[in-house]
Order: C-alpha cells, then sequence, then structure tokens
C-alpha cells in the first residue's frame, strides 16, 4: 500500500494510490459512502498513530471496495489531486544519519571520515515539501547548495531501547527524502542544523509505502539524477549503519513516536563531491529513485528578475 496526502479541491485528504499509478483512493470519502461517516482521521500523521488498527481498517475498508460498483465519489485521477508531502508537517525534527556510506564519507573529506558510530543531525519540519514542489534558490545565503538522495524511515508505534532484532517492527513505511545542503553554511556555522535546515530542503515523497511492500530496507537500489544525468547509484545493502542499527542507538534513551521520520544518509556522488563541485543552480531538476518506492522529484526555483 501507498498512502498519500493529497490535495483534492480545497481538502486535504489521506489517501491510497492504487497499482496502476492512475486514480487515488481517499479513505474518508469512502468510508462516508459505506458508514455515512469518516472513519479516517484527517491527517497521515493521526492515521499512522492508530497503529495495527489503522491497517485493520483500511484492509476492511478496501475488501468493501472492490465489490462497489460507483467508486466516481471516492476515487480521484492521480493527475486531478495536488501530492503532499506524505507527512506535510512532521510533529518535530526529521532525524538524519550522516556519512552512512563509506565512499560519501571517503569523497567528503578521507578514509579517515568513516565514522565510527551512529552519526545524527536533524532538519526543521519547516524544511518539508511535496514531490514537484519547487525548492527555493536560496541565493541570498547560499552559493553552495547540493542535493542528497536518501531513503527515509517512518516510524510506526511509540519505542524506547528497541533492540536491533526487533527494530523493524516499529516501522510503518518508507518514503524518500533529499536532504537538500547549503554547504557554505554548514562549513561556517560548524554544524549542520542551519545549513540542513533552509525553507523548502527537505523535499519527501511522493508517497509512504508501507512496510509489507518491502521486506528488507537494507536491500535497495537508489539513484539520483540532475538534470537526467546520473550523480549517485548505490544500494542501501552498502549502509555503515543498517536500519534496524539506527533505531536502536536513537532509541536507547529518546523515545521514538508514531510520525517519526529518520533519513538514513546518502551514497557518493554528492555535488560536493565532485572537483570541481557541481552545485545546483536555479532550474536543476532532481530525481531520486528508490527500488519499491517510487520517483520524487523537485527543481530549483528559476531566478526571478
Amino acid at each position: 500500500m501507498r498512502f498519500v496526502t493529497v490535495k483534492y479541491g480545497n481538502k486535504e485528504e489521506v489517501g491510497l494510490v492504487e497499482t496502476e499509478d492512475t486514480k487515488i483512493l481517499l479513505l474518508n470519502p469512502a468510508a462516508e459512502v459505506r458508514t455515512g461517516q469518516k472513519n479516517f482521521p484527517s491527517s497521515m500523521l493521526e492515521c499512522i498513530a492508530l497503529g495495527e488498527t489503522f491497517m485493520e481498517q483500511v484492509n476492511d475498508l478496501l475488501e468493501w471496495v472492490t465489490s462497489y460498483e460507483q467508486t466516481d465519489t471516492f476515487y480521484i485521477p492521480l493527475e486531478e489531486g495536488k501530492l503532499l508531502a506524505p507527512i506535510p508537517r512532521p510533529s518535530k525534527n526529521i532525524f538524519c544519519v550522516g556519512k552512512n556510506y563509506a565512499e560519501h564519507a571517503i569523497e567528503m573529506g578521507s578514509a579517515a571520515d568513516i565514522p565510527e558510530h551512529v552519526m545524527v543531525f536533524t532538519k526543521a519540519p519547516t524544511s518539508v515539501i511535496g514531490s514537484d514542489e519547487p525548492v527555493l534558490n536560496h541565493q541570498n545565503v547560499t552559493s553552495q547548495l547540493d542535493y542528497e538522495g536518501e531513503l527515509a524511515v517512518i516510524i510506526g508505534k511509540k519505542g524506547r531501547a528497541v533492540k536491533k532484532e526487533e527494530a523493524l517492527d516499529y516501522i510503518f513505511g518508507y518514503t524518500i527524502i533529499n536532504d537538500v545542503t547549503a554547504r557554505d553554511l554548514q562549513s561556517r556555522h560548524k554544524q549542520f542544523f542551519i545549513g540542513k535546515s533552509l525553507d523548502t530542503t527537505c523535499p519527501m515523497g511522493p508517497w509512504i509505502v508501507h512496510k509489507s511492500m518491502i521486506g528488507d530496507p537494507n536491500q535497495l537500489t537508489i539513484e539520483t539524477r540532475i538534470n537526467g544525468e546520473v550523480r549517485q547509484r548505490s544500494n542501501t545493502k552498502n549502509f555503515i549503519f543498517p536500519v534496524e542499527e539506527v533505531i536502536s542507538v536513537l532509541s536507547a534513551g529518546m523515545t521514538l513516536e508514531p510520525g517519526d521520520i529518520i533519513a538514513t544518509g546518502t551514497p557518493a556522488g554528492v555535488g560536493k563531491g565532485f572537483k570541481p563541485p557541481k552545485f545546483l543552480r536555479p532550474g536543476d531538476t532532481m530525481e531520486i529513485t528508490i527500488e519499491k518506492i517510487g520517483t520524487l522529484k523537485n527543481s530549483i526555483e528559476e531566478n526571478s528578475f
């Protein structure tokens, strides 16, 4: 199942994108046709917080939908809805794992920069946008805007001191994040938060794929293209710290909650790693594709005159 937050008309709805990528099933409109009531929460965060109850309700609704003939009232064509970030406004900062691929650590420094422990920073919730939304060029504050394609984990249930062997049970699903970064700000401020948190620098989406569709998150191909040119190509099997270890380390003394987002790190091939660097320019198009999830696409806003 692929869950979306979609703006349709003047409303935001939680929906499901069906397998042919042509239609969206709007959960509450379908529930209203069936029962006369909106049985689902109005936001993705609230839906995820319901845990297994949410998935049971979705499966029950889908079983009814397959036998219902007049679906035009709750199915909409994909192109008629505007897909927002699956979680348009996270409840707290997005956790981000730094240097989780050895080759990326080396391109950003040397083999000495390969971390021995999970390295974590965060991005502000205000940085989040959806697929196909423009990324501001921020030319008033940076001249070194860069891209980072990443697999993101969406936590599905509350947990602290989660054991590695149980970590996947705490996941709701997976999405894609582009950890757009102002490298000069990152260097100037000697920490990551400002350079990682400019408005619109956390494109996310296009949807959340439920964990039932992805057996092993540590075995997924990932590719980033800039204006059609492949810049990053790897597989999450190359993680230094696999998803289970990241969750275990984060939760060792900190409670993870439903809807928490963890970006798991980017492979080699970022703009800063080239000689000379290939930083993003106004008008550039970024496409990040991850196996079994899909493609997140955004462009840098053009210069305004």
